[in-house]
């Protein structure tokens, strides 16, 4: 069920009502109608794969109970590393079997030996990486003492399955989640009412930026070889808009979503593309992953103590480890290793921390400075989105010599803009410069229309609405495209 969907269009006010209206003074009622409703949600992907969901949940659950209750320090290593190790067999049968076999026999291939070898035709669980790292944080924070068990089935499982967030994120702590969850909860119509706004942006960016971006940056990915210069430049730059929008836009909805239901998920985007240096895209992009990665792996590895050899030693791991999280293809880690080498000038000169405020805050317009930092860590971003985007190693690098040619020729600028507009036309051009333009009006908030409009009168507020409204009715897929972050 997507949230782009019809389906979820009839599902959301049916279990709304039931929340509200059915549910309203019973918090034990609604965390089981929550669970419910949030296993069906799963289900309707793949009902075989629920089971998988309950037994990682039975299992942390009751590991975090072992843990609590050990008798000695050697049975609750025990617990601990035997849900680690199921969670993450789990993870690496599904999502890592059939590239590792197959790197291993290429890696022996290169000694001249040939080994025969089987590739499963293995279906990835939707959400396995987003709940499964739910439940690592859970039982690690039990492990080292920061937190205690929850003795409430229910409770927990809701934490873990949660709908709006079950399949892309963020990815929730037990700390900050599970209080909300076990608290009465009070409907209150102002945080319905920013709840709806944010579901209508995150609609504007998934059905109108991301998916007509997809049209031309598909094009481009899938053609390279016989393409060349600005086509391929634009091609990379429509991909950067299509992640964006898709995976920003997916985070909206299901903030929104929680919202609805009396809930505050963490935030998973804050403008990353509006970012002075990649330091501070990283800590922009996907902040709930990225934080993830920090806690429970950066820090434990060390962090940033004891010089400047294990600081950058650290920085790389938590790339590599970062690009492998998002699939089973040598593109991804080539990916997370370019990020890395493009934040180790920062790391080096300690110039990290160098951008904590928002760009341009308290004004309408940047520095020049500012304006070329901007454009500068962007275009490093694109660079790097071409690996992530494409099928194999030999396609990216396809893609970046071609990408090359051209680039010089004035008719190759012609062509281009003539292609553009031919395949997309003028409409997403003007959308995706709406789009920037409220984006950046929005942001120091924590979303674009989280306080866009707030003088307007009533009147221009909903006319604005309804404009946005029409424009997904109008631009929107006849068909229903899934989010790009589901097959991770």
């Amino acid at each position: 069920m997507l949230f782009n969907s019809l389906s979820f269009a009839v599902f959301l006010p049916i279990v709304f009502v039931l929340y509200w209206f059915v549910f309203h003074k019973q918090l034990k009622g609604q965390n089981i109608l929550l669970l419910v409703v949030s296993y069906f949600f799963y289900a309707c992907w793949d009902y075989r794969f629920l089971f998988l969901l309950m037994f990682s949940t039975f299992l942390d659950y009751s590991t975090g109970l072992a843990m609590f209750d050990a008798k000695t320090k050697s049975w609750k290593r025990f617990w601990f590393w035997l849900s680690i190790g199921v969670n993450l067999g789990f993870l690496g049968f599904f999502k890592y079997y059939n590239f590792f076999i197959s790197s291993f026999a290429d890696a022996i291939g290169l000694w001249g030996i040939h080994v025969d070898y089987w590739t499963l035709n293995i279906i990835l669980p939707v959400g396995i990486s987003f709940y499964t790292f739910h439940g690592l944080s859970y039982v690690i924070d039990i492990y080292y003492d920061r937190i205690q068990p929850e003795r409430n089935f229910i409770d927990y499982s809701v934490f873990v399955s949660f709908f709006p967030l079950l399949v892309a994120g963020p990815i929730e702590r037990a700390t900050h989640l599970l209080p909300q969850i076990q608290r009465v909860r009070v409907f209150e119509y102002g945080n319905a009412v920013l709840g709806l706004r944010q579901i209508l942006w995150g609609l504007f960016k998934k059905m109108v930026i991301a998916d007509n971006c997809a049209t031309l940056a598909n094009l481009m990915f899938n053609d390279a070889a016989h393409q060349e210069g600005l086509k391929l430049v634009m091609g990379a730059v429509f991909f950067s808009l299509q992640i964006y929008g898709d995976f920003s836009g997916y985070s909206d909805i299901a903030l929104g979503v929680a919202r609805l239901f009396g809930f505050d998920l963490l935030r998973n985007f804050a403008f990353p593309y509006f970012s002075r240096d990649i330091a501070e895209f990283w800590r922009r992009w996907h902040i709930s992953l990225s934080t993830w990665f920090r806690d429970y792996l950066y820090i434990p590895l060390g962090g940033s103590k004891g010089g400047m050899s294990k600081k950058v030693r650290n920085t790389f791991i938590i790339f590599l480890v970062s690009g492998f999280w998002h699939g089973a293809n040598w593109t991804f880690i080539i990916w997370g290793l370019l990020n890395a080498l493009y934040i180790m000038p920062s790391i080096v000169f300690e110039t990290n921390r160098s951008n904590l405020n928002t760009v341009a805050q308290g004004k309408l317009f940047p520095t020049i400075r500012e304006f070329f930092a901007v454009l500068i860590t962007y275009g490093l971003t694109v660079f790097a989105w071409i690996f992530f985007r494409a099928e194999s190693v030999t396609a990216a690098w396809i893609y970046v010599q071609n990408m090359v040619k051209g680039l010089l020729s004035k008719a190759a600028y012609i062509q281009a803009l003539d292609f553009t507009l031919s395949t997309v036309g003028w409409a997403l051009p003007v959308l995706i410069l709406f789009f920037i333009s409220i984006e950046w009006l929005g942001r120091e908030q924590q979303f674009a229309l989280q306080r866009l409009g707030e003088r307007w009168k009533q009147p221009v507020r909903w006319v604005f609405y309804a404009t946005l409204i029409f424009l997904i009715g109008m631009f929107m897929k006849t068909e229903e495209t899934p989010f790009i972050y589901f097959q991770f």
